[in-house]
């Protein structure tokens, strides 16, 4: 498309959950659902379009090892984009990405700075490794460096324990995210365990990652606060191995790596019923591959929420969610467009026929 070109896209436009038209136009890089006036240089796409679909827990720059080369980056950025993923929170990374800011050909990235890890409890070179006291130095630093967003490390393994436990006192979580709210950021955490939740919520957290140890004591809770999860169950599917990897040195924590695993699915669609707000990530960037938004979709479905609202949780609730418009009047042309319709069987999302970004056709 050249620049002065308008896309026509028509067929079935999904606006909404209960909003469906019949065709938008773009002009400019942008949303329109009246015809141009006078428009010649007219590209057609036919198809069910939805807004660019989102990937709330996801690493760009970061891979197993720590952060990547930009090279790296670029095509971990390409295979999302390719994907149909065109917004990312990403959700920790050492990687300076604001580079990827000035590329219209790459998805928007919201980001929540560097991960904030306690000492020696967490993946090596991923995250800041502080002791309390400093908690909330950090935090402020990097709800300055984000895009109003924070993230801490809220369990892992202690190897004293030999299990998950807790990263953080009460009092430093406390102090902590009351810092990134007044710094007008919003604090997410990763949590595998239980016994960290009570705390985090308590405390005003606003998501939790993961959330395998969500269990029915706590639902209410999260419900009452309004605190999101994104499940990652891309990401929880690979338990079993690691409990078998760490089953001769830690068989404590093996044990309920294993227990997490297996009730996975009760605890989203607990958490669904109980109406916490529950979000699409893949968790993407570390040990997993990029662009498997389609297979956590599908994996939320399988967990027993229903496909509209599976759907949502990677368009329109969650660019709600994180203050970015979808297919309004007037906003960014991002886009994906499928053969067929994506609420009767969310499978077709793996296959986009066509993804728009900033108003262009991705060939």
């Amino acid at each position: 498309m050249s620049d002065g070109a308008v896309l026509h896209v028509k067929g079935r436009v999904l606006a909404g959950p209960d909003d469906v038209r019949d065709e938008l136009w773009v002009v400019g890089g942008r949303i329109s659902y009246d015809r141009p006036a006078g428009a010649r240089d007219i590209r057609t796409v036919t198809g069910w379009a939805l807004p660019g679909l989102v990937d709330a827990h996801c690493h760009v720059g970061l891979d197993a090892h720590g952060p990547v080369d930009a090279e790296t980056a670029e095509k971990q950025a390409l295979t999302d984009r390719d994907a149909g993923t065109l917004l990312i929170r990403d959700a920790g990374s050492p990687s300076d990405t604001r580079w990827i800011d000035d590329r219209a050909d790459l998805p928007k990235i919201i980001r929540a700075g560097r991960h904030i890890a306690r000492t020696r409890r967490y993946i090596r070179n991923y995250a800041w490794e502080i002791e309390p006291d400093d908690l909330v130095a950090y935090v402020a630093q990097e709800a300055r460096r984000g895009d109003g967003w924070v993230k801490l490390v809220g369990d892992w393994i202690d190897r004293d324990l030999g299990d998950l436990a807790p990263c953080w006192p009460r009092e430093a979580v406390e102090a902590a995210i009351a810092e990134a709210h007044r710094l007008g950021a919003r604090v997410t955490a990763h949590c595998f365990a239980e016994s960290s939740l009570r705390d985090l919520v308590e405390a005003g957290i606003d998501c939790v990652e993961h959330a395998t140890g969500l269990g029915e004591d706590l639902i209410p809770l999260f419900a009452e606060r309004g605190v999101a999860i994104v499940p990652t169950l891309v990401n929880i599917a690979t338990f079993p191995g690691l409990a078998e990897g760490g089953e001769t040195k830690f068989p404590r924590w093996s044990a309920h790596m294993r227990r997490l695993h297996e009730r996975r699915y009760d605890t989203v669609r607990g958490a669904y019923d109980a109406g916490i707000p529950v979000f699409v990530g893949t968790d993407a960037g570390g040990s997993l591959a990029h662009g498997l938004v389609a297979e956590e979709v599908a994996e939320l479905v399988t967990a027993g929420i229903p496909p509209l609202a599976a759907l949502s949780a990677t368009t329109w609730g969650a660019r709600a969610w994180l203050g970015r418009p979808g297919l309004e009047e007037g906003a960014p042309a991002d886009l994906v467009v499928y053969e067929s319709d994506p609420r009767a069987d969310v499978r077709v999302l793996a296959a986009p026929r066509r993804v728009v970004l900033n108003g262009r056709v991705v060939e």
